[in-house]
């Protein structure tokens, strides 16, 4: 089996033309957050490649506007990994 964990937030959401290379580290994708902090931007690509070098998936979804949320399963404890 799989835990699913979902985090989600009501902020701005990211524009649709930006969700497609979220995860690909050639992307530019540092932008000053909504209180004006900045950073890398290879946090979520780090989170990705961890979640798939250990058997899980990772996904987002968003809505300008209306907040994204992230999802990320990872296999249970003694569960064999298989393709989501």
């Amino acid at each position: 089996g799989y835990a699913c964990v979902e985090v989600t937030d009501t902020g701005l959401g990211i524009p649709p033309e930006r969700l497609a290379g979220l995860f690909d580290v050639s992307k530019n994708r540092s932008t000053l957050g909504t209180e004006g902090e900045k950073g890398t931007g290879l946090g979520l690509i780090l989170c990705k490649q961890f979640m798939e070098l250990n058997g899980g998936r990772m996904e987002v979804e968003s809505r300008l506007g209306g907040g994204t949320t992230f999802r990320f399963w990872l296999p249970s404890a003694g569960a064999a990994p298989v393709t989501l």
